[in-house]
């Protein structure tokens, strides 16, 4: 049986929506403006947008189907590590404590669509008795 695959676009802008959604929630829960600081919000996003779109295009490259699992973990790996290290890079700075946080947030977003995935690819997949 032949698992059906998603477009790449529509598991790029998922992934985009969701680190998106991340930094929104950040800034407010900071009480930082998101739609009346347009260049704030911007300026939170980008570093994690860019590595995001960094590791789906070395997955496409390398012919790899992000919406698994294991693929997934890495484009999570490198949306964090990337994403923090842009911060830093550019005087943003991350604290412990934001570490964490991105970190499991993030995981929870970009694995967590995965993992449902997943689960509901192998329950159709099962005979039915």
């Amino acid at each position: 049986m032949t698992e059906n695959r998603m477009p790449v676009a529509l598991v790029v802008a998922i992934d985009v929506i969701l680190v998106t959604v991340f930094c929104v929630i950040g800034r407010l829960s900071h009480a930082e403006g998101v739609f009346s600081d347009v260049p704030g919000l911007l300026n939170t996003i980008w570093p994690f947008l860019t590595a995001v779109l960094f590791a789906h295009l070395s997955a496409l490259v390398v012919r790899v189907r992000t919406e698994r699992m294991l693929p997934g973990i890495v484009v999570w790996a490198v949306t964090v590590i990337g994403g923090l290290a842009l911060r830093e890079a550019t005087g943003q700075g991350a604290a412990l404590a934001f570490i964490v946080v991105a970190t499991l947030i993030l995981a929870l977003f970009l694995l967590g669509w995965r993992g449902v995935l997943a689960i509901m690819r192998r329950v159709r997949r099962r005979p039915v008795a």
